[in-house]
């Protein structure tokens, strides 16, 4: 059997991670969670913003280094969510 190039023991994908942790966002949001399930689903939801933020640097990281290789080393900051909320 050929071992999925896919699978490779690695953390769950950004997308896995952001769906689970808006889904509990959305039961603690009800507010009719027993305090400790609310408790487990907010530190589930610590451990997943956390995984985010870890994948978002590593992306951000990988752009980085492809637009030094190609020469384009000027990097502008993404616009700040505020600023779509005015739309």
């Amino acid at each position: 059997m050929k071992p999925n190039p896919q699978k490779k023991d690695k953390a769950p994908d950004f997308e896995q991670s952001l769906a689970e942790l808006e889904a509990l966002v959305a039961k603690l949001e009800q507010g009719e969670v027993p305090l400790e399930e609310a408790l487990k689903a907010f530190e589930r939801g610590v451990a997943l913003t956390r995984q985010c933020q870890t994948a978002l640097r590593t992306a951000q990281q990988k752009v980085e280094v492809l637009l030094a290789r190609n020469g384009n080393e000027e990097i502008e900051s993404f616009a700040d969510d505020d600023d779509d909320d005015e739309r």
